[in-house]
């Protein structure tokens, strides 16, 4: 049997796909990849001309930049000699392409002579430089375009689609970040960028640097939620955690939404715990003040039922976005954020909790400790790389039950790892209440009757003040003070708010 020649294969395959698939296909195979090869020549006749003006080309351009496999050897070469602080021209040059095929194919060095004749001015440099990186990303955009057709079409059932479409948006966002400036700052310029910091505290009316929490006594203590910090707010079970950092969403996202200027952005709650219509319930039952579980069960008057509709239709403006994936990882959580910065702008993330995100493919072997650490240390680039304050929620570990005085410390951080090194802040939240109301008395050896009844009932008084006061210990704060805010706590509706009594108010600013 004969075996099909190469042109009836692609017949027999071609008659598989779509005609539209395959005249792009023929059209793409002939259209020349993006490039511009006098913009190269031009550029490095400059370079090989005065050698000072690759200083400023190199925070963009690398020799994989240019199109021409020749041109970025010489750009690469001159790279060299620059940095050892020798000079590259044609003639320092020579050596290192003496046995260099490709150069003696296009005329060895007197094809660099002509590069150096071909010179454009220096001002113009980094316009051609830009040009060059532009054509660059085009070259790449359409790499990753094929490659992403090319993966779409294996049928591999240990990948899924969605996990192709995360890759891909992990390329892009990388392919749009290349060439932004980046490296060391000259002392006057981060002296600029920090007293504009303290311009805008002053100026602003809460004399706030960054984002308000909404809560007054909290925002003085942290001078609000500065850009790429790392946030750790942990707790024992029944301690009002999630409800603390949902409040702290909604009044951020409600203070964005009511922002003069244009400059609008959103907040991206991560909830592995609860699901988003939960959460949705939680911030609706404390803004109109009806339980979460008369909602559930559908125990509410008609009265009530029309403030929820109202509250609805004001409550969906608010730019509050609540991903209630299971099983996310430090990755998966970065390529989500910066999609939602790249589409409505971030000013904050909020994660619930970090022991429920996913070990990352290949660190299944490694202990819990270095994985936690590994996570943490993934937030906080996470924060720095987009330039908002991350929030990550953390248990505690169940030791200090076993403890007389219950409040948290450091070292009860659960698998604490690093996260205690690279988060920027470290906050418990903390109700005596919750053990206070679950303490048994016991009468005491020659304690009458009544002496009992009376610590019984001092015991419920105190246990009544205390029922709707929460404290939120500020254990760790990298560059502010630590200390203990009192906040009020309403578990029927799951609301945090200042602490407001007789001896106390709040701060006013």
């Amino acid at each position: 049997m004969n075996k099909p020649s190469s042109a009836e294969a692609l017949l027999k395959e071609s008659a598989n796909q779509p005609s539209d698939v395959l005249t792009k296909q023929c059209e793409d195979s002939f259209r020349e990849l993006p490039q511009n090869q006098e913009a190269e020549q031009a550029l490095l006749g400059m370079v090989l001309i005065n050698n000072r003006v690759y200083e400023r080309l190199s925070e963009f351009l690398l020799p994989q930049h240019f199109a021409n496999q020749v041109h970025g050897q010489v750009f690469e070469a001159c790279g060299r000699l620059i940095e050892r602080g020798h000079l590259a021209d044609p003639t320092t040059l020579k050596s290192y392409f003496e046995q260099n095929e490709l150069l003696k194919e296009v005329g060895g060095q007197e094809y660099l002579v002509r590069l150096s004749n071909t010179s454009i001015t220096s001002r113009t440099a980094e316009e051609y430089g830009r040009l060059i990186h532009d054509r660059a990303l085009r070259r790449e955009l359409i790499s990753v375009g094929q490659e992403m057709i090319g993966d779409a079409f294996e049928d591999d059932l240990d990948t899924k689609a969605v996990d192709q479409i995360e890759n891909t948006e992990k390329k892009l966002y990388e392919l749009a970040t290349q060439g932004t400036r980046s490296g060391p700052k000259e002392f006057s310029i981060a002296l600029t960028d920090a007293i504009n910091q303290t311009a805008a505290a002053y100026k602003n009316e809460g004399n706030l640097a960054g984002l308000s929490s909404g809560f007054v006594d909290l925002d003085r203590k942290l001078g609000g939620l500065s850009k790429s910090d790392l946030l750790i707010i942990a707790g024992r079970p029944g301690m009002g955690k999630t409800a603390l950092v949902t409040n702290v969403a909604f009044n951020v996202a409600n203070i964005i939404k009511n922002q003069k200027d244009d400059d609008k952005s959103s907040v991206l709650f991560f909830s592995l715990e609860m699901s988003a219509d939960q959460l949705a319930a939680r911030i609706l039952s404390t803004q109109t003040q009806i339980s979460s579980h008369r909602m559930r069960t559908g125990s509410i008057e008609p009265e009530e039922f029309t403030r929820l509709a109202g509250a609805v239709r004001e409550l969906e403006k608010e730019p509050l976005y609540i991903d209630d994936t299971p099983g996310l990882t430090v990755s998966n959580i970065r390529t989500r954020a910066r999609r939602l910065k790249r589409e409505k702008g971030l000013g904050l993330i909020i994660i619930d909790y970090i022991q429920l995100l996913s070990t990352p493919p290949g660190q299944n072997n490694q202990n819990r400790v270095q994985v936690v650490s590994e996570m943490t240390r993934g937030l906080k680039i996470l924060a720095k790389e987009l330039d908002v304050p991350v929030i990550a929620l953390s248990q505690l570990s169940r030791s200090l039950e076993s403890r007389d005085d219950k409040r948290p410390l450091l070292s009860d951080l659960r698998e604490s790892g690093s996260i205690e090194q690279d988060a920027d802040i470290v906050m418990f939240v903390y109700r005596e209440f919750y053990y206070k109301e679950r303490e048994t008395l016991i009468q005491k050896f020659n304690e009458s009757a009544e002496q009992f009844l009376e610590r019984q009932r001092r015991h419920e008084d105190d246990v009544e003040a205390l029922r709707n006061k929460s404290e939120v210990i500020i254990a760790k704060q990298r560059h502010g003070p630590t200390g203990v805010v009192d906040m009020y706590f309403n578990g029927e509706f799951t609301q945090f708010g200042d602490w407001i009594n007789d001896d106390h108010m709040p701060e006013i600013h």
